[in-house]
């Protein structure tokens, strides 16, 4: 037994660990390749985070999915290039919009070069994505674009907020559904699609990376409110600072709500004062780490996860089936 990747998955299968790490060794690979410019500062830029690490998470869903048909197809690597690519294009843009400082453990380009650095090298990201993925067919295009659209509508529906009336926690759901949950989905996808895998287990694993990403974020949330940033790799309550309500503070809201306790409706005015404030920021990360919404935004996670696992009952058993079973147990685990 064996380990791949930071999410410590154990392999039982000699040849199944084998394929995965030289898959991963060629994304990563083809992840410098791609970013490589004629003009060193883009070159710089745009590997910036890419040589920061990561947990690889889409790229490794790409592979294991890949196991369902032939792993080494010739459009299994590059579709795995292609989802990280534009993973790490809407991370350039995301910490933007979030003005965040640090990611992945290192400054966040926006910090390192300002706003429109890290806007326009987002979007050399995104044109490199397209480059590759011109060379995978136009049914590849049509899937990622289409999700290109459910991502950038999940970021609107995210800025714009609830309509009046609606749920408040459904809402942020369909949020990460596009945000996380669609991009995730097109790495199980293209793994199984490019490996020549039968459509029925591409629809089974589409179905299980739509779970497991939203599963994903929402570990995500509760890092971000539970961890420090050795952890996480990011500052610690970047949300909150920002005023942007995460499941925790969600679920925070819905009980203070319902239950009308003291305690709760005085954390919520200090999640709705500024934030900016260091000390108050200390103060609500504070509480909210000791407060029942936490636990049961991690109760949320799990049941995504074992939404996603549900999901893959209809593949036969194998070594591949085990590995995505066991990312389902990693992703709670991040959760605590």
């Amino acid at each position: 037994m064996t380990v791949v990747g930071p999410f410590g998955l154990s392999v039982r299968d000699q040849a199944l660990e084998a394929d995965v790490q030289a898959g991963l060794t060629a994304v990563e690979e083809g992840l410098l390749e791609a970013t490589k410019s004629e003009v060193p500062f883009i070159t710089e830029a745009a590997q910036h985070l890419v040589r920061a690490g990561g947990k690889r998470f889409r790229p490794l869903l790409v592979m294991l999915s890949a196991q369902f048909g032939d792993p080494y197809a010739p459009g299994v690597v590059p579709s795995a290039v292609v989802v990280e690519l534009t993973h790490l294009a809407t991370l350039y843009h995301d910490d933007v919009m979030d003005e965040a400082a640090v990611r992945r453990g290192v400054a966040s380009a926006n910090t390192r070069w300002g706003n429109s650095v890290a806007v326009l090298t987002g979007d050399f990201l995104f044109a490199r994505a397209s480059h590759i993925l011109a060379d995978l067919g136009p049914e590849a295009v049509r899937v990622q674009a289409e999700a290109f659209e459910r991502l950038v509508t999940g970021q609107i529906l995210e800025t714009a907020g609830p309509q009046d009336g609606r749920d408040p926690v459904d809402h942020y759901l369909d949020v990460l559904g596009g945000k996380t949950g669609s991009l995730v989905a097109v790495s199980c996808r293209f793994g199984a699609m490019m490996s020549g895998a039968d459509e029925t287990v591409v629809d089974v694993l589409t179905q299980y990376g739509e779970r497991l990403g939203v599963a994903f974020q929402l570990a995500d949330d509760v890092l971000d409110i539970a961890s420090d940033s050795h952890e996480s790799g990011k500052t610690p309550g970047t949300d909150l600072r920002e005023g942007i309500a995460t499941l925790p503070v969600l679920r925070l809201r819905e009980r203070a709500a319902r239950l009308g306790l003291a305690e709760d409706l005085a954390l919520c005015e200090l999640l709705d004062s500024d934030l900016t404030d260091d000390a108050r920021h200390a103060e609500a990360l504070r509480l909210l780490r000791a407060h029942p919404a936490l636990e049961q935004a991690r109760r949320d996670t799990v049941r995504f996860a074992e939404e996603a696992r549900a999901a893959l009952a209809p593949l036969q058993e194998c070594d591949a089936k085990a590995a995505l079973e066991q990312l389902c147990d990693a992703v709670v685990h991040r959760a605590g």
